[in-house]
């Protein structure tokens, strides 16, 4: 039997709608913070990502799905989104339409890890690019849209934690302090990942996941003396904004994520629901990468949350709301006489289900039970010849009659259309 491919996963009907639901919660609160959505495709030239995120970085170096195409031309699954959006930004104009856009996006991307617990080779964002802004008050904004979407989704128990990289004269302060401070004895008990990255790119010792070279990093390396007055006065305002709408942060110097883009302004949102490999979403500054493009010269932030890692801290606490209605019927009169009635609720909005199974009256109400039915419409051949029907409100258990042709506007009144 031909299986899924390994560290990718079907989204099976019982989860489905829960996706959905959360896309939707999603979009509407995007929409209420001016972002527009954007998609961008599935695949791109391999040089868009090894140019732009760093060819020393674990996704170019280790995770990128990479291929040569037919027509001879390097090609990568997307392995995040910031790199395709802002090549869209300018492969498009937009900057000339507007230089600021807000844009977002939510799809699969695709990286070659280590299938495990929160980590997918096939795993879905949903990611924010605000560009053409150097202001603090957009940093602060990125960092609340991305606690938004994860209250509006029901997410509970995540930390914010956000550091001040600099700009990359800063960043390269700091790359030549940590190549002195571990080329002596320290580096040696390093792993050997970071021995490589030491001599290549130091920055990302901060960001290896390994316990021994966390410990050794943090016993080591405590304070950002790298930073230049214009960050860390960047910095302060950033934190004045994000205090003034009451988001609660902690500060942490050893973030620097997992791309060479980023500057100034960095964060990362974890959960401990989600073990070791913790983070549901991450995001900040990258105010040279349009340049480096060969696109304008602006300011841009963003961020992306993990929808799979969003699940995972849902946990059971998030549940499907099933149909509003559930027609149980006994009889080949009745069936007929229901089915029409459902075709009319389902025209008014409401929400309902009907046996095809043939199953006993008994049977169809545990699968109205089992489904999250609110009611269930009883129609039966009895029923028919006294022109109403049984109307069971499946929380309470308690059961009124209906007359059979006031049903529809009565469903009307006690449900919600669905939108």
């Amino acid at each position: 039997m031909i299986k899924a491919v390994r560290g990718t996963k079907d989204i099976l009907p019982g989860e489905s709608g829960i996706w959905q639901e959360i896309e939707k919660i999603s979009r509407d609160n995007l929409k209420l913070f001016g972002y527009r959505e954007i998609r961008t495709p599935v695949i791109e030239e391999t040089a868009l990502f090894v140019k732009n995120i760093g060819g020393e970085t674990d996704i170019v170096s280790k995770e990128m799905f990479s291929f040569v195409d037919r027509g001879e031309r390097n090609i990568s699954l997307r392995p995040e989104g910031t790199a395709s959006v802002i090549r869209s930004y300018i492969e498009n104009n937009l900057d000339k339409i507007s230089q600021f856009q807000k844009l977002y996006y939510i799809g699969p991307f695709f990286r070659a890890e280590r299938p495990q617990a929160g980590r997918l080779r096939q795993f879905h964002q949903i990611g924010v690019e605000a560009i053409g802004s150097l202001h603090p008050a957009l940093d602060a904004e990125v960092i609340a849209l991305s606690a938004k979407l994860l209250d509006a989704a029901g997410v509970k128990g995540y930390r914010i934690k956000l550091n001040n990289l600099g700009c990359r004269e800063d960043k390269k302060r700091l790359s030549k302090m940590l190549k002195e401070i571990f080329s002596d004895k320290k580096g040696e008990h390093l792993c050997e990942d970071c021995k490589r990255r030491i001599k290549m790119n130091p920055l990302r010792v901060l960001d290896c996941k390994n316990d021994g070279c966390r410990e050794i990093v943090r016993k080591t390396f405590k304070e950002a003396v790298f930073i230049c007055g214009e960050c860390k006065a960047h910095f302060e305002e950033v934190l004045k904004f994000v205090d003034m709408l009451n988001i609660k942060y902690e500060i942490d110097p050893y973030i620097v994520r997992g791309l060479d883009y980023y500057t100034r302004t960095v964060f990362e949102i974890t959960h401990e629901g989600l073990g070791s490999k913790d983070a549901i979403g991450a995001g900040g500054r990258y105010d040279n990468l349009s340049l480096d493009m060969e696109g304008p010269d602006v300011g841009a932030c963003g961020f992306a949350l993990g929808m799979d890692r969003i699940m995972m801290a849902l946990g059971k606490s998030k549940e499907l709301k099933g149909v509003d209605i559930f027609i149980a019927t006994i009889g080949g009169a009745a069936y007929a006489k229901a089915f029409g009635i459902l075709n009319d609720l389902r025209n008014n909005g409401i929400s309902c289900e009907i046996d095809y199974e043939k199953k006993s009256l008994k049977a169809q109400m545990r699968g109205a039970d089992s489904m999250g039915s609110k009611f269930v419409l009883i129609v039966g051949e009895d029923e028919i010849i006294k022109g109403e029907a049984a109307l069971r409100d499946m929380k309470t258990k308690e059961q009124i009659s209906v007359k059979m042709d006031s049903v529809t506007q009565k469903l009307l009144e006690i449900c919600s259309p669905r939108g």
